[in-house]
């Protein structure tokens, strides 16, 4: 039976993720909640363009293999191209 993992954090560019399940290197859907402070710029026809974001927070809810549709076996794994 497969063990329930916890959520792993977001990669860095030290790490990647890949799933435990199919090998999954490069696919997944991730599930994710922000709180930001947004500096938002309107024209004069009231179009707006966002120019400076902050985040505060955010939580990984969820990552999912788009192969396999596993989300108990992504793991953060060290990336191979850095050393």
């Amino acid at each position: 039976m497969w063990g329930v993992t916890a959520t792993p954090g977001l990669p860095d560019a030290a790490s990647r993720w890949r799933c435990g399940g199919c090998g999954n290197l490069t696919r997944f859907d991730v599930r994710r909640t922000r709180t930001t402070t947004e500096f938002w710029h309107f024209d004069l026809a009231g179009s707006h363009q966002v120019e400076e974001t902050d985040v505060l927070d955010e939580t990984v809810e969820s990552v999912t293999c788009r192969w396999c549709g596993r989300s108990d076996a992504i793991e953060l794994v060290a990336r191979s191209d850095v050393g």
